[in-house]
């Protein structure tokens, strides 16, 4: 390991001893802001340079950077110079669905016909499994409306991209999950708003009819034009492929910073309880999504390959939406927390089931090139999902 990288993560050790220092003589957020919020970028740069599992946790290091700096400095992630940051989310999640749009194939879409059960196995685990488990979190915990509706509105957005990755990491059927994503993603301008006039109604209004041309403007009208991009000019811009990735996990960063200063008050009172709620629901989407397959009789890699499929939603969407109905303080808040939630627990699965699939290969002593190209698999994670 470089000295560089050795010396970052001395850093955030010396930080978070020194956080816990000033968090037991009683100082405020002036000291504790920037203490935490420099150990997790430490933390973030450092674990790059290691070659160890942490390794693959980099971007929701990241993510706990800027939620950090958001929860301690809000003025700073509302807005600048009289600008509502919050304008930005949108845009910044077109340019994420056109990422993902480059990243797709006409060929990713005939995958329906290659593999039509597991497809349709995974649609209906994807839009029946999360949005019950949501609704019955929302009720259970008895989360105020808004928050409660946009406990629902995560479950019941499509798989993210984040998925595929994890998939791939995680020795799983690659080509079903990419399919899996394209295809539900294709599905959501009427699954998404019919699911949330159904379970969500009950919490908040919902234009259905408005939600479903918000989608269409905002995750379809973009991956479409990705996919043609893609199609005529595939190969001729390698800058737009080398930095699409980093251009999704900064957006991704930037969009979970803002909702997360905009709903800080509703944060600082329910967080544990909404933390708590992204982790059952995360675990259940795998739960079910695995042992849902496994009772269809598939194989072991397409039980995976759904499993994280349905675990995972895509979070920006959700923010995206929550914007759009102008909730974003409320609605918003679930997939911020959410997603960072998604991003740890699925790296860690796929890392887990990785390392079980090699050594049931008996491929464990000689694991170098896997993990190599497991680890440039996480650079491609980019949805908060």
């Amino acid at each position: 390991m470089k000295l560089s990288f050795k010396l970052l993560l001395y850093l955030s050790l010396l930080c978070f001893l020194a956080a816990g220092v000033a968090l037991a003589l009683g100082y405020g957020a002036s000291l504790l802001g920037p203490l935490i919020t420099t150990m997790f970028v430490a933390l973030a740069i450092g674990v790059r340079g290691t070659d160890t599992i942490f390794k693959s946790f980099a971007f929701s290091l990241w993510i706990f950077a800027s939620v950090s700096f958001a929860m301690f400095y809000p003025q700073y992630m509302t807005s600048w110079g009289g600008y509502d940051l919050s304008n930005l989310i949108v845009p910044l999640i077109q340019l994420i669905m056109f990422g993902m749009g480059t990243q797709l194939s006409l060929q990713d879409f005939a995958g329906v016909l290659k593999k039509p059960k597991g497809v349709a196995v995974g649609l209906v685990c994807q839009y029946s499994i999360m949005p019950l488990v949501g609704i019955s979190l929302a009720l259970s915990f008895g989360f105020p409306a808004e928050i409660a509706a946009g406990v629902v509105l995560i479950g019941s957005c499509p798989g993210g991209v984040a998925s595929n990755v994890m998939a791939f990491i995680g020795k799983a059927d690659l080509a079903l999950s990419i399919t899996l994503t394209a295809v539900s993603t294709m599905l959501s301008p009427l699954a998404t708003p019919f699911l949330m006039q159904l379970l969500a109604g009950q919490f908040v209004p919902i234009d259905a009819i408005g939600m479903m041309w918000s989608i269409l403007n905002m995750i379809i009208a973009p991956i479409v034009l990705g996919l043609l991009f893609n199609h005529f000019l595939h190969g001729k811009v390698k800058w737009l492929d080398d930095i699409m990735p980093l251009v999704s996990m900064a957006g991704i960063a930037f969009i979970i910073a803002v909702i997360t200063a905009a709903g800080r008050d509703s944060l600082v009172s329910i967080g544990l309880l909404l933390i708590l709620a992204a982790v059952i629901h995360n675990a259940l989407g795998y739960f079910f999504g695995y042992w849902g397959c496994r009772l269809f009789g598939m194989d072991e890699k397409s039980c995976r390959t759904i499993a994280f499929e349905v675990g995972m939603q895509n979070g920006g969407m959700a923010s995206g939406l929550a914007q759009e109905m102008g909730k974003l303080a409320t609605v918003g808040l679930a997939p911020a927390v959410f997603g960072p939630w998604m991003n740890i627990s699925g790296s860690t699965l796929a890392n887990w089931w990785r390392r079980r699939a090699l050594a049931e290969e008996g491929e464990l002593p000689g694991e170098e090139p896997e993990t190599a190209r497991a680890e440039a698999g996480t650079q491609q994670v980019s949805d908060a999902e």
